[in-house]
């Protein structure tokens, strides 16, 4: 294998900002902010917006869309007869 072609891995803790969830991990990211970990360490702080932790198909608040209706409102809208079975 070719020597210094690959990126190098460290310890990193994301953050998901809207609900307070962070997890370290291993990454090949690096930020200039860092985060005392549970450890008592210090790690590279990555923060991100969303998390399984507020995903809503993760939490169980996600809504299902009404698409039968959705597509029988653009057929009236542009005058497209419903396909027949």
């Amino acid at each position: 294998m070719k020597k210094d072609i690959h990126p190098v891995s460290h310890k990193v803790v994301f953050k998901d900002v809207s609900c307070d969830f962070a997890m370290l991990t291993s990454s090949t990211l690096s930020s200039n902010e860092t985060i005392k970990w549970e450890d008592g360490n210090e790690y590279p702080l990555i923060k991100f917006d969303i998390s399984s932790q507020s995903h809503p198909f993760y939490t169980g608040q996600q809504r299902m869309l009404d698409t039968e209706g959705r597509a029988e409102k653009f057929r009236k809208r542009y005058g497209i007869k419903k396909p027949k079975a």
